[in-house]
């Protein structure tokens, strides 16, 4: 594979990559837990992101039954599979292959997570976003994005990228947030192909690489399969050709994740994302009170 790549400026680099660790989550939903609390700073404004993966229905199919949210926003995406998604609300909708769900816990959400397939794989993802200090007691809220509402479109380098949020060349995603002002990217490498990718001077991003393997930064480090690779931030004064090259000599897929930090104190107990300990101590009272 040609060893130099072309982009518009000097381009991010990988700062450290994160191998994950085998975790159980609801009912016993294995899955592999890539950013965890230890990068909450780094990765500010993401709070975790977990990928689900198994064609095993012992793995997945008690799902995550009733649970509660406050404090931050959740965002699934599904690859293959069904899920049902259903609240205190009285909401539900169907989670299907290719499509997304948007919810924001605010104030606070009880809601349930459980397959619809008895066999068969089942791959997704699930990003948590945190809210502002004052969003974070907003009413709850979310949106369910079949596959075909999610824009996409092939770049010049013949990539392929599904833009779940943000924008990218000029293609408007799903989804638009403000404060954080996510950028969320699904992107195919086409097979021995230079892809620039452009990122928000002012965000923190990294990479999750879920098939294949890909040579990241001007460095061309290599991340391979379910790794998440921590990107540099801006170095260029003018922020001109702020973003990150990307190659594969065999094609790859990955998601790419930035957002705008919020700089703000991060408080956290299991499901409950707050700024202060009292916030956290009183959402724990709301919800054993019935209150959510």
């Amino acid at each position: 594979m040609n060893s130099t790549v072309h982009t518009p400026g000097k381009s991010r680099e990988v700062e450290h990559v994160v191998a994950g660790m085998e975790a159980s989550d609801g009912a016993g939903v294995r899955l592999q837990r890539v950013l965890t609390q230890e990068l909450q700073r780094r990765l500010d404004p993401f709070l975790m992101l977990d990928e689900f993966r198994s064609d095993n229905p012992d793995d997945y199919i008690a799902g995550f039954p009733e649970h509660p949210h406050r404090g931050f926003e959740t965002v699934t995406y599904m690859l293959a599979g069904r899920m049902r998604h259903r609240d205190n609300a009285g909401n539900e909708g169907l989670l299907t292959a290719g499509g997304v769900q948007w919810m924001t816990a605010g104030r606070g959400i009880l809601h349930s997570e459980i397959p619809e397939q008895e066999d068969g794989l089942m791959h997704g993802f699930q990003l948590w976003v945190n809210l502002a200090s004052d969003k974070k007691m907003i009413d709850p809220g979310y949106q369910d994005l079949p596959a075909s509402a999610i824009p996409e479109y092939t770049s010049e380098s013949c990539a392929h990228i599904r833009v779940i949020a943000g924008e990218s060349e000029g293609v408007a995603g799903a989804i638009s947030r403000p404060d954080t002002e996510p950028l969320y990217l699904d992107i195919e490498l086409a097979p021995g192909k230079h892809h620039w990718q452009a990122i928000p001077a002012s965000h923190n991003a990294f990479i999750y690489v879920y098939s294949g393997e890909v040579l990241a930064g001007d460095s061309q480090r290599k991340v391979t399969t379910r790794r998440l690779a921590a990107l540099s931030g801006n170095r260029m004064r003018d922020h001109q050709g702020e973003g990150i090259a990307l190659q594969s000599a065999e094609g790859a897929r990955l998601l790419l994740i930035a957002g705008r930090p919020l700089n703000e104190p991060i408080a956290q107990w299991g499901p409950f994302v707050m700024n202060t300990r009292e916030q956290i101590e009183q959402a724990v009272t709301d919800f054993r009170n019935g209150d959510f």
